[in-house]
Order: structure tokens, then C-alpha cells, then sequence
């Protein structure tokens, strides 16, 4: 996949979602800066990050891995989120902003994760855990 990492549009949605949890937590209590307010700050970057650090290898394998990387960043991020929504520091647009983002990141990272497999075509479904 050629390209500079900026031009992928996941990376894009990504960098617009830091953005906006590093606006939006500007806010949350001041006891907070070094618990969930870091916490929440640090998954985010870590999301652009890793699609940065991934566009950057040689393989798409490796790079299939650091995309999965960002969508365990983004999974740590909503969770993290939903504290913060439950604790109080954030409601109304705020947090609809950052579900939003989050579910459109999170579309785009498994979309593209999957056109990278290889055997995609060969995959059977997995049956759910009962």
C-alpha cells in the first residue's frame, strides 16, 4: 500500500478524534488530570499513532498488526469514555461528538483491516461463543 499515512482517511478520523478528546477533556476535574483525563488522552493518540507507525513498515502484515493495535486503542478510548459519561464529566454533545467518532473510526480501521487479510476470501465465519 503506497501513500503517506496522513492521506488515509482512518488516520484522518483518528487525528480529528485526539483532537477532540484533548478539547473535551479540558473540562473533566482537576483530580482527574493524572487518572482518566491522561488515560483517555494517551488511547487516543495512541490510535493515529499506531496507523502512523503501521503505514511506516514494509509488509501489510505488519502493518495489518498495528492497525489492530489502533482498534485496541479505540476500544480502550470508548470504554474510558463511558466512565467518564457515567462519572458526570462529560454529557450532551460532548460525548455524542466523541461515540460518533469513535464508531466511525472504529468502522474505517475494521474495514481496512479486513481488505488487508490475505485469506479474507477463504475465511469461514466463527461461531459465537455459547
Amino acid at each position: 500500500m503506497s501513500g503517506k499515512y496522513e492521506d488515509l482517511k482512518v488516520w484522518q478520523k483518528a487525528f480529528e478524534l485526539t483532537l477532540l478528546v484533548y478539547k473535551e477533556t479540558q473540562c473533566f476535574p482537576r483530580h482527574e488530570m493524572y487518572g482518566l483525563t491522561n488515560q483517555m488522552r494517551r488511547a487516543a493518540v495512541s490510535i493515529p499513532s499506531n496507523i502512523a507507525e503501521g503505514k511506516g513498515k514494509t509488509s501489510d502484515r505488519d502493518f495489518a498488526v498495528f492497525l489492530c493495535h489502533a482498534r485496541a486503542s479505540l476500544h480502550e478510548l470508548e470504554t474510558q469514555s463511558l466512565i467518564a459519561e457515567q462519572l458526570g464529566y462529560w454529557q450532551g454533545t460532548a460525548a455524542a461528538a466523541v461515540k460518533s467518532l469513535t464508531a466511525e473510526t472504529g468502522k474505517m480501521l475494521n474495514g481496512l483491516i479486513s481488505a488487508m487479510r490475505p485469506d479474507r476470501a477463504e475465511r469461514k465465519p466463527l461461531k459465537a461463543a455459547v
